[in-house]
């Protein structure tokens, strides 16, 4: 793999000054050799993030067999759909149980003030896996942001869960919180809901990315944000994150977006299934061949 040069170009170098004071508001991550790995996933369990539209059984089976398998406590949160319903909380609640999910639970509120209960988040506690459902990021960020709630599904992960989500439900796992605004414009940034529950360190989550023509639109984000690493994750599509191992799974495209590379004129690359990419030191590390770069 390419090494990067000692010194950095000009525009790089103020981008990395950029990183420093965003530091604080979306948990952007230290460089890989000041911080304590792993600097941008999850310090146990793993976050799986799918792209939106329909998921490959394979999906849903990997996301089954990292919450343990048959005997896994899945909680499944649909809160992102619409006030009649998520069609794709459904499907994944057949395609889990398909899957071999013996123990499901639904969870899901309008309110602020239920998902602040003890009682109403308790499920919670004995999950392994949480999967969260397409639909408006806004409607999740809105009612379980900061809540207890909230901090359950960090506990979830302090016992090495898994949480997986779709669409919506993939964005939300982020630092930076894209598409979250509740109009019919679907602007990238809604400042007024720039955060998202931040399982994903440093990091902005967008989705559907080749299906709905998104490819440019992290690459705005990132001009103005750029300390962020983007990933773009198309439809059938998904990153298995484990620490800052990043792997993707399914038949689509995820896009990586770096504004910190010097050596990228566009800072963008694609990865496809079976390749792996180390989200701290942002490094492809093994290639759907099964090569490493640089070796």
């Amino acid at each position: 793999m390419n090494q990067r040069p000692r010194d950095l170009i000009p525009s790089t170098l103020a981008a990395l000054v950029l990183a420093g004071t965003a530091l604080a508001l979306f948990g952007a991550p230290l460089p890989a050799q000041a911080c304590s790995r792993p600097c941008v996933g999850p310090r146990r369990g793993a976050i799986l993030a799918a792209g939106g539209g329909e998921l490959a059984p394979g999906i849903y089976a990997r996301f089954l067999a990292l919450a343990g398998g048959k005997d896994a406590h899945i909680v499944l949160i649909p809160t992102a759909g619409a006030e009649e319903g998520s069609h794709d909380a459904w499907t994944a609640l057949e395609a889990l149980q398909k899957a071999g999910a013996q123990h499901i639970e639904v969870l899901h509120t309008r309110t602020r003030a239920v998902a602040d209960l003890e009682a109403f988040a308790a499920p919670l506690r004995d999950a392994t896996g949480v999967w969260i459902s397409g639909g408006r990021q806004y409607r999740l960020v809105d009612v379980y942001l900061g809540t207890r709630t909230h901090r359950e599904l960090e506990g979830v992960m302090e016992r090495g869960g898994v949480i997986g989500g779709n669409s919506a439900g993939a964005s939300v796992l982020a630092s930076m919180l894209i598409r979250g605004g509740d109009s019919a414009s679907d602007e990238v940034i809604d400042h007024n809901r720039p955060e998202g529950f931040g399982f994903l360190r440093g990091v902005a989550i967008d989705q559907h990315l080749l299906a709905r023509g998104r490819e440019n639109d992290l690459i705005a984000v990132l001009r103005d944000h750029p300390e962020l690493l983007g990933i773009g994750v198309d439809e059938g599509t998904a990153l298995v994150v484990t620490g800052d191992v990043a792997s993707v799974i399914g038949d689509g495209r995820v896009a990586i977006y770096d504004f910190t590379d010097p050596l990228s004129l566009i800072p963008l690359r694609y990865l496809v299934r079976g390749d792996v990419y180390d989200l701290g030191v942002r490094q492809v590390v093994l290639t759907t061949d099964g090569s490493r770069p640089g070796h």
